[in-house]
């Protein structure tokens, strides 16, 4: 490392289980999370949702549309949390949960750290990208001004099959695939 600044915290890791009542809502309000991943699918997006709760009540919830907006910045957990902040007209989502079905990229967990969000509840591990679990740890660096508690592997498979389900699609319609093949 450089000069003056230190080695980030070794973590074990995002818990992927919580208790069992708070399991049971967890998979309810990623249900809905889910339910905004298959709108992102229908409409030829990278298939993620996702849904900002607080106080067991729906603020936000968005999905994947930087291909319909013209927007890289579009990922389903900005556009949510863009949603709450001007319900709240507060851009501090203290206190509050963030339900997305893929594991928030570096971009998305920058956000959820300057909201300020509470928690955040992940679907599905992103090895490739995961800038909270898989291939960074952003969301518990304790070098930062801010934690965030996080849960990840709620309704896994799910997440996992859709993810997984939209590429192979398109891999089965590439015209340049199909003509290698």
């Amino acid at each position: 490392m450089e000069k003056g600044f230190p080695e980030p915290e070794k973590e074990q890791g995002v818990p992927f289980r919580s208790s069992e009542a708070e399991s049971e809502g967890d998979e309810k309000w990623m249900g809905l999370a889910l339910e905004e991943a298959h709108r992102a699918a229908n409409e030829g997006e990278v298939p993620v949702g996702a849904v900002v709760l607080w106080e067991n009540q729906v603020i936000a919830k968005s999905h994947n549309q930087p291909i319909s907006r013209h927007d890289p910045t579009a990922h389903a957990e900005i556009l949510a949390i863009r949603e709450a902040s001007e319900k709240m007209k507060n851009y501090r989502l203290t206190g509050m949960t963030l339900y997305v079905t893929l594991e928030p990229c570096i971009m998305c967990a920058g956000a959820i750290l300057q909201a300020r969000l509470a928690r955040l509840v992940f679907g599905t591990c992103d090895p490739k990208g995961g800038a909270v679990n898989s291939f960074y740890r952003l969301l518990q660096d304790g070098r930062l001004n801010h934690s965030v508690e996080v849960t990840g592997g709620v309704l896994q498979a799910s997440c996992a099959e859709i993810l997984s389900g939209f590429f192979r699609e398109k891999r089965i319609a590439s015209p340049l695939l199909n003509q290698v093949r």
